[in-house]
């Protein structure tokens, strides 16, 4: 009778398990959930709207679309987010006072003593240089915010699983062109958690392109290949940064059109009626449990 009786009482334990875990959301929860995901966008919309970002950046938010961009790869307070390369900070604006108080924005750039020396080291060092005077100059903005220099020969970011979201804004041709994508991938894929985020967006070319090509653009077939070798999952490809009017042929590549002008003075009315390139906007996951 006792083992009976045991038997009987684990079995509406279970039970009783059982429903609790397959119970819907409640209201309550639902509506939190809702309200949390307002803030977050209210937020990133609130620093997009900042007005210490430049206006020059801000005159291309119509090209680059910083809210839906940002929102299609889940970027939100009290998140670490690393963007590789950021240049002139143009998502630095925007990400860094997002993140100020609430989460963690690394730029990371290439440390100049780890390339020649010469044309390449003092480009190196020039750009790390502008990013830091920019964030030096606006405390209010970028006094919470991180530069990590390092090595694009052998690219560490970070502590291993230590970033929820590394994005990459128009960078992989370059790494491609010098064969340091692979090695760029995996040190994505090692700084993010299990479940982390990368987001790419990238010049996107017709079709595959020649690992010589100097356009600028590349296959987005291409970039895949090479997240999914260093272990992520393609989760999702957005339209959010297509431009139809790009036709990829142009006589200085991505460079002939906005916002570089690499083009005559007398054909400067075609190439900024087409505006920026057509860029493919993909999301990446890192795989809970799989590995490289």
């Amino acid at each position: 009778m006792r083992t009976v009786l045991v038997a009987c009482a684990l079995t509406v334990a279970l039970a009783a398990s059982t429903s609790a875990v397959s119970a819907p959301p409640t209201a309550d929860a639902a509506a939190g959930d809702a309200a949390q995901s307002q803030a977050s966008t209210d937020a990133l919309q609130q620093a997009i709207d900042g007005t210490w970002r430049d206006p020059a950046n801000v005159a291309r938010d119509r090209y680059r679309h910083p809210a839906e961009t940002l929102a299609f790869f889940g970027v939100k307070p009290g998140q670490t987010v690393i963007e590789i390369t950021p240049g002139g900070g143009w998502y630095a604006e925007i990400l860094a006072p997002l993140l100020r108080d609430n989460g963690r924005y690394v730029a990371a750039v290439v440390d100049p003593m780890a390339v020649k020396e010469g044309g390449s080291r003092d480009y190196q060092q020039k750009s790390k240089s502008g990013l830091e005077a920019k964030f030096a100059a606006a405390p209010a903005q970028f006094d919470q915010a991180d530069v990590v220099a390092y090595d694009p020969k052998a690219p560490v970011f970070g502590a291993p699983e230590s970033a929820d979201v590394v994005l990459t804004f128009r960078n992989v041709h370059n790494w491609r062109s010098s064969g340091q994508a692979a090695g760029m991938f995996r040190g994505f894929f090692a700084v993010l958690k299990p479940g982390g985020t990368l987001g790419v967006v990238e010049h996107r070319a017709s079709a595959d392109v020649a690992d010589g090509d100097k356009s600028g653009y590349v296959g987005q077939q291409q970039v895949i290949a090479m997240a999914e070798a260093a272990g992520f999952r393609l989760d999702a490809q957005g339209e959010i940064n297509a431009n139809p009017k790009d036709t990829k042929d142009h006589p200085n590549g991505v460079w002939t059109l906005p916002p570089s002008n690499d083009h005559e003075a007398a054909d400067d009315a075609k190439y900024q009626a087409i505006g920026e390139s057509d860029r493919m906007t993909l999301r990446f996951v890192k795989p809970a449990q799989a590995s490289p």
